[in-house]
């Protein structure tokens, strides 16, 4: 059996799913994009091939070899997209919540059954189908579960609004000790620029009590003040509007001192670097092109 345990984001990491770019499909139409910025390298000729996006998540892998961690990997199902396997579900504690997300992704659950069969039954829930959630938006963090989600009327026009706020009481009521913090995001369909996908989007809590935030991701100023304030100005670094199109705030920890970031991050990285940090670097800007990258692409298991 695997016994679950996430309290938060950073804490040494001992178990994770890892996605997989193997049999990933054709390149989609347009109009089958779920998100702006895969819709414009579709249009531009410049969507990822397998083959780049199958290296760059191998040197990820070689990276959790390198810290011992125990690696899941998804079934393969022919001609699928299973890089995220954040979207799918997430721990909080000893319990996996299985995520309602996007219709014409439900199969990717499957592909992980046979982790889900190693869990004790009473320890997996879902929540009522009208519950978006995808784990992307939720961070567990200590006291707290951060959850990025939209508050407008408009909600169902955004294919890039993937949790709302039913969700977050749902959240509130199956973890009744920790306290649910919401944060409404800035959601485009056309402009990846503009566009949030996830709370990881545009925000991150790191070990040593630092944290990466974009200001503009954030539609209600003083949720975005609220996380600087709990963390304190000095310790968040500031990404630019460029700098959360290529993903910077999407990095992933495997303990409070070691991340692994994209190795095009240059400012970042250096920073990191500069607090402390051991960053191991790994190419991952083919699969970034679908608005998603480290954090979106594991699904942390164990932490200490």
């Amino acid at each position: 059996m695997i016994q679950l345990h996430i309290t938060n984001e950073v804490n040494r990491l001992r178990a994770v799913v890892l996605g997989t770019a193997k049999n990933n499909g054709p390149i989609p139409k347009i109009e089958d994009a779920y998100d702006p910025k895969s819709a414009m390298h579709i249009k531009n000729g410049t969507y990822p091939t397998e083959a780049d996006m199958v290296l760059e998540m191998e040197a990820v892998a070689a990276v959790f070899k390198k810290y011992d961690v125990t690696v899941y990997r998804p079934e393969i199902i022919e001609n699928y997209n299973q890089i995220f396997a954040r979207d799918i579900g997430f721990v909080i504690e000893d319990t996996f919540i299985k995520a309602n997300i996007l219709p014409d992704r439900e199969k990717e659950i499957i592909a992980i059954q046979y982790v889900l069969d190693q869990i004790p039954a009473e320890k997996i829930i879902q929540f009522p189908e009208e519950a978006h959630v995808e784990g992307g938006d939720v961070m567990p963090w200590e006291d707290y579960i951060f959850v990025g989600t939209y508050r407008g009327d408009d909600y169902p026009d955004y294919i890039t609004a993937r949790t709302n706020m039913l969700a977050v009481t749902h959240l509130a009521e199956a973890f009744p000790n920790k306290k649910v913090k919401s944060f409404n995001l800035r959601k485009s369909n056309t402009v990846a620029r503009d566009n949030a996908l996830h709370l990881d989007c545009c925000f991150q809590p790191l070990g040593m009590g630092k944290c990466i935030i974009h200001k503009e991701g954030f539609l209600e100023d003083d949720e975005y003040q609220w996380l600087v304030d709990f963390f304190g100005k000095d310790n968040c670094f500031h990404i630019s509007k460029d700098e959360m199109y290529h993903m910077n705030s999407n990095v992933f920890s495997i303990a409070e001192d070691i991340v692994i970031s994209e190795k095009n991050f240059t400012r970042l990285n250096s920073w990191l670097r500069k607090q402390g940090f051991t960053v191991e670097e790994v190419p991952y800007a083919e699969i970034a092109k679908q608005e998603g990258l480290l954090r979106c692409s594991t699904m942390p298991l164990i932490r200490d």
